[in-house]
């Protein structure tokens, strides 16, 4: 008798491989919507919808496009490989995890350099993406894979009521850590 791989499926793990393209942003941004709404968790839209973006917009820039020409062509433009990793997939997946009372969103991509936070420049037009998810999410992190990393964001599912042991307030629906 031989065993096969059994697969559960679980309505409250969902997850979409993305295309390297800038159109993978606003794909992820759908996919959460799909998903908050199945779950009865739109409040939750804003904040999981611009942390997805972050995400997604960084496993671009640094773990499979080229970043900025460093010999003078157009800021921005990326070369990205169109071909499929060796195991057959495409090569950045976000997942959205809903175990109440979170809801985790996960971006995996095939690069092993763990995402670092740059100091602030207000006045640059990029370099703030890890701040926004600090800010808008109430933890977040990354781990190696056998072969790239997964950086994941945490939400609250159900709203905080006021101040509580963590040092945690609710400022106009968003989740914010106190000084």
């Amino acid at each position: 008798m031989s065993t096969g791989t059994a697969l559960a499926v679980d309505p409250h793990v969902v997850t979409c491989t993305l295309a390297p393209r800038f159109e993978a942003v606003r794909t992820a941004r759908d996919f959460a919507r799909t998903a908050l709404q199945r779950w009865g968790l739109m409040e939750l839209f804003d904040d999981v919808a611009l942390v997805a973006s972050e995400l997604v917009t960084n496993a671009l820039r640094h773990a499979i496009g080229a970043g900025p020409d460093p010999s003078g062509g157009r800021p921005g433009e990326y070369d990205f490989p169109v071909q499929p990793t060796l195991e057959g997939r495409l090569p950045i997946r976000i997942s959205l995890v809903h175990r109440a009372p979170q809801v985790v969103c996960a971006v995996s991509d095939p690069s092993s350099i763990g995402p670092i936070a740059r100091e602030a420049d207000f006045v640059a037009e990029s370099g703030r993406g890890l701040h926004l998810v600090e800010s808008f999410s109430r933890s977040w992190g990354w781990h190696p894979l056998g072969s790239g990393k997964v950086v994941w964001a945490m939400f609250e599912a159900e709203p905080a009521q006021g101040g509580g042991l963590d040092g945690r307030v609710e400022i106009g629906g968003r989740h914010r850590r106190s000084a």
